[in-house]
């Protein structure tokens, strides 16, 4: 059986008997992706918010701030598909427009979670011995803190601005993308091709970023995926209790919280 690597042919007493496939880590990642059908819709419902998080300004039939006090607390109609608040303000372009902030302070916070998460993981799974049992006891410290009352801690302490909400909400979600990228980690490093480039006197860091990490992208991301929908979830919830961001900025959960007043006289 000879094999042509240039055309990905496979050829057996001469006659070709099957074409390989010819897949980069972009497209193994992808495939496996598409295999988690809640992680694939996920991604789509994303794509769908950034859209229109991108193009609220164009959506949006108002601006966010826009006040008539002479349209207070109108009904869904054409003109206001929400409605209106207490304030005559348009409550569709205001939840278009807290797209842009719930999205951003999501990305932002899974960013920060991925980024921390992902070197603590990288190194206490490669290095292993006590720097694994000193970097794993500190994350079971912040794991045994609900993700949520963590955030409530750091942003009372430090203040509620967009940037504390980011730090708090990335924060309380490290220990998951410390532990996720440790275990990858921990089942790779010691294949064939990890030893090859030690063999060949690689540095440690470049094993781990050109050699490990890119065969552990598919589960990160998916986790990801699932992590910008938990980040949304606990902005919002900051900001309800008072704790997040605040008006006249559109935010979903200060929204809700403004509402809640109203919520038995113009539900």
């Amino acid at each position: 059986m000879a094999e042509d690597e240039k055309n990905g042919i496979v050829y057996d007493s001469g006659k070709r008997i099957r074409r390989k496939e010819k897949t980069g880590q972009a497209a193994e990642t992808w495939k496996r992706l598409k295999k988690n059908k809640i992680a694939y819709l996920s991604l789509y419902i994303l794509i769908f918010l950034a859209l229109v998080a991108i193009f609220a300004g164009s959506i949006a039939p108002y601006t966010f701030s826009e006040q008539n006090l002479a349209n207070i607390f109108q009904k869904p109609s054409w003109k206001h598909l929400f409605g209106t608040d207490q304030y005559g303000r348009d409550i569709f372009s205001r939840v278009l427009y807290g797209t842009r902030i719930s999205l951003s302070v999501g990305f932002i916070a899974v960013g920060v979670a991925l980024a921390v998460g992902g070197i603590l993981g990288s190194i206490s799974g490669f290095y292993g011995k006590r720097i694994d049992n000193v970097i794993m006891r500190c994350m079971d410290i912040l794991l045994s803190i609900p993700s949520v009352l963590l955030a409530l801690a750091i942003v009372a302490t430090f203040g509620t601005s967009a940037v504390n909400l980011m730090i708090a909400t990335g924060i309380s979600t490290v220990p998951s993308y410390a532990r996720l990228v440790r275990a990858e980690i921990m089942s790779i490093k010691e294949q064939e091709f990890v030893e090859a480039a030690r063999a060949i006197g690689t540095s440690d860091i470049e094993i781990i970023i050109k050699h490990i990490l890119p065969n552990c992208l598919a589960p990160i991301l998916v986790q990801a995926t699932f992590g910008i929908a938990t980040a949304i979830l606990t902005v919002a919830g900051l900001s309800f209790v008072g704790l997040g961001l605040q008006p006249p900025i559109s935010e979903w959960g200060s929204m809700l919280s403004d509402a809640r007043t109203y919520i038995r006289v113009y539900p």
